[in-house]
């Protein structure tokens, strides 16, 4: 079954790029189906009681309310982020009883990495020698086109969740270190070549962090750390190096790199003001925008291009502080595992960014959020070894 959830999710990444809705809903119906055979199968074992749980509960719970109530200014629209936040609480239901098994997760967690590696080389090459075409064969319209993934921050937001993994492989490895600092290597350069600033900031940090902790915590000798660190940064400067700094280097010297942003997030949180309690709705932030929009970029503004106030804008304050406490819950399984601390780092990415927004890279994040959870819950062996 865990090879049946990897395939949903390799095809949801590779389809992120079509602009019809159909990978979505095939997305969502195969996850929805693998929880409802997760539930059959393990029918005799209760959903682990996490926090993770919780949350995902009560944002879909939320969602029902508005629609029931009519506090939504948009039945249809937040109808559809009831089935958003179904699919992540359906992932997680799927996840919870697949990663109990400790060999599951650590295969998983394999899975992600290679896959992602394999996904970083596809969009550095493509971006360099497609002509803005996906796959060489589909042309894109999309001017930050990153292989599947026609944003370069939601790009980077998937390289953030896996980038850690790669990490907490090369540090703990005693062999195959020179493979998996180049797996490193590779998936921080593509984050370079992407132009993401924020991505380029949260990804430097993920390394710095990583390497910190497990020297900190003698998880290997400080030697074997420092050797492995120096490989890495030794192969992201040469790889950084064939990508080049140019694009990046220009976004971040501009003068003003919060500018638009600024304005759609001061809009965000007048529109929270006039409705703290229940919000607007669920999913209805680009509905209402319009009538707070204090300027015309002459653009469709699509997000408030920070998924914190947009949560907090179409559920209410109680809605956004539900969330914050499934990031503030994340945080110490996440710096004790250091494979978990890409879900801190696409949390911090939804302060400039969306990377909520689509089921299938939210449900990377979920994942991963999964397997922290999964960690605390004790097998059936542990359990009947437990004296009573």
């Amino acid at each position: 079954m865990h090879i049946a959830l990897a395939a949903v999710f390799f095809f949801a990444i590779l389809t992120l790029w079509v602009p019809a809705y159909w990978p979505v809903t095939v997305f969502q119906v195969s996850i929805f189906s693998l929880a409802a055979v997760a539930i059959v199968r393990w029918r005799n074992r209760f959903p682990s009681f996490s926090w993770p749980m919780v949350v995902l509960t009560l944002a879909v719970v939320w969602g029902l309310v508005q629609c029931f109530t009519g506090t939504t200014v948009y039945q249809f629209e937040t109808q559809k982020a009831v089935v958003h936040w179904a699919t992540f609480l359906a992932v997680f239901i799927t996840a919870d009883f697949l990663f109990r098994d400790g060999s599951v997760s650590r295969w998983f967690r394999s899975a992600m990495l290679w896959f992602g590696f394999l996904v970083a080389i596809l969009a550095t090459v493509q971006t360099f020698t497609s002509g803005d075409k996906v796959f060489w064969l589909f042309p894109s319209g999309y001017g930050s086109l990153m292989g599947p993934i026609a944003y370069h921050n939601h790009y980077a937001a998937f390289i953030e969740v896996v980038l850690p993994i790669a990490l907490y492989e090369t540090f703990r490895a005693r062999q195959g270190t020179l493979l998996y600092g180049s797996m490193v290597a590779v998936l921080y350069a593509s984050v370079i070549a992407s132009a993401s600033r924020a991505g380029t900031v949260l990804a430097t940090a993920e390394i710095l962090t990583a390497s910190a902790i497990m020297w900190a915590r003698a998880q290997t000798t400080g030697r074997a750390v420092g050797f492995a660190l120096l490989k890495v940064l030794a192969l992201s400067a040469v790889f950084t190096l064939v990508v080049g700094w140019g694009v990046i280097w220009r976004r971040f010297s501009m003068s003003d790199p919060y500018s638009g942003r600024r304005e759609v997030a001061i809009s965000s949180l007048h529109m929270a003001a006039d409705r703290p309690w229940f919000g607007f709705g669920l999913g209805t932030w680009t509905t209402v925008y319009p009538k707070y929009a204090s300027f015309d970029p002459g653009l469709y503004m699509n997000r408030a291009h920070c998924d914190w106030l947009e949560w907090t804008a179409e559920g209410g304050f109680p809605f956004g502080v539900l969330i914050v406490t499934l990031f503030l819950w994340s945080l110490r399984p996440a710096f004790q595992t250091v494979w978990g601390l890409g879900v801190v780092s696409v949390f911090l990415h939804a302060t400039v960014d969306y990377p909520f927004s689509r089921p299938a890279l939210g449900s990377w994040t979920i994942l991963v959020i999964a397997m922290l959870a999964a960690r605390s819950v004790p097998t059936a062996t542990e359990r009947l070894a437990k004296p009573t």
